[in-house]
């Protein structure tokens, strides 16, 4: 049996080594000047049967997938039971915990096993997967919890207050940060927290930033200390102004940090104020959507200029957020699932902030100092006081 194997030239000699080729083979030949050069050829374009496919890494029934859902196992446990804690304690009756949001608690109670227990190194790559493909897909569903409809109730000036509200703290908290010296990363974090959803919108923003877990959890720790004084202050001041139900709803919604929190000071007034002020929070939330895909391709185009990277830190999962958004409006979800998303979405971002949490030394995290704490604050003040300024000219 005549074998296949290529044929080997050595040009310098003009021998030829194996079986010879017919004379009408097809033969493909690269030929340079160097001496001592070799050339492969082949008699025709063949398979080498012994040759496999790879693996597909995708496929959890390869050997290589099986060795990714083993090593993700211990970290994505770990994870799962911080998450579950951070919701065991949101259930409590614990006064002042819980009043924070399971998110909140789940980085929270990361933070304090990593920092005397310990974080094992059996389960560093398990939370590594916890910080991408659970994140994102929470991230996705959270789009189930508003429609277009619910939206575009709060009126064409509603909405451009919305807008206001984020645009302007964003890059005023940029401004700001540059003066007082805190790393573009962490201010771009602060500031998608301050003026878009918390914690969602730090971790969500920090797909394109790329900055480290102790800035993902001191941007955390602004938005939950100054949204809970939001939380706890707003109806205490809504009394003292001249707002209605529907301009303290909105001025709730277009300020306050987290859902839970908008929630919590909203209600404090009545129904239609809450409801009210949850779908104003919820379009800050839309939002969210071309704040990332602006600022991933900013950060391409910075990569680019800087280190001559074309490669873009595309979001793709916004997209999905978007579609969960025009599927949520079309009425096909019941009202029961959309509640069993909401709850769904609540668990993945846990699991994906306890990951934070476990990855974060806080010794790393003190270092950053005070500063980033006191643009967190100004953040906060610049966003209550700009859209209570436009509110009350809203509300007249």
């Amino acid at each position: 049996m005549k074998s296949h194997r290529s044929h080997l030239i050595d040009v310098d000699s003009g021998m030829q080594t194996g079986a010879q080729a017919p004379r009408d083979a097809v033969r493909k030949a690269t030929i340079t000047s160097e001496s001592n050069t070799r050339v492969r050829y082949s008699p025709c374009p063949m398979v080498n049967p012994s040759s496999a496919p790879p693996a597909d890494p995708s496929d959890p029934s390869s050997p290589s997938g099986l060795d990714r859902l083993r090593s993700w196992a211990p970290g994505l446990a770990l994870g799962a039971a911080v998450a579950t804690a951070g919701f065991a304690l949101k259930w409590s009756d614990l006064p002042g915990v819980s009043t924070l949001s399971p998110l909140m608690l789940a980085i929270l109670v990361g933070m304090a096993v990593r920092n005397t227990v310990g974080r094992p190194d059996a389960a560093r790559p398990g939370l590594a997967f916890a910080l991408r493909a659970p994140l994102r897909l929470g991230i996705v569903l959270l789009g189930l919890q508003v429609t277009l409809a619910e939206i575009l109730g709060i009126g064409v000036a509603g909405l451009a207050l919305l807008a206001f509200a984020l645009v302007s703290t964003f890059l005023f908290t940029v401004w700001l940060g540059e003066r007082l010296g805190v790393s573009p990363g962490l201010t771009q974090l602060i500031a998608a927290g301050t003026g878009i959803c918390g914690a969602s919108a730090i971790v969500a923003t920090n797909t394109v930033v790329r900055d480290s877990d102790e800035s993902v959890a001191y941007a955390l720790a602004t938005v939950t200390l100054f949204g809970t004084i939001a939380m706890f202050a707003y109806p205490v001041l809504g009394g003292w102004l001249p707002l209605s139900d529907r301009g303290y709803g909105l001025w709730t919604g277009a300020s306050v940090h987290e859902v839970a929190q908008v929630v919590a000071a909203g209600f404090a007034r009545g129904q239609e104020t809450g409801e009210f002020s949850t779908v104003a929070k919820l379009a800050r939330v839309l939002m969210l959507a071309p704040l990332v895909l602006l600022l991933g391709a900013w950060m391409a185009r910075r990569n680019r200029d800087t280190a001559g990277e074309a490669r873009p830190p595309m979001p793709w999962f916004v997209f999905g957020f978007v579609g969960m958004v025009l599927l949520a409006g079309t009425g096909w979800i019941p009202e029961a699932m959309r509640a069993q998303a909401a709850f769904a979405t609540q668990m993945l971002l846990a699991l994906a902030l306890a990951a934070v949490g476990l990855e974060t030394d806080i010794r790393r995290l003190v270092a950053q100092g005070w500063r980033p704490m006191a643009l967190g604050a100004l953040a906060t003040a610049w966003i209550a006081a700009s859209t209570l300024a436009l509110t009350l000219l809203w509300d007249r």
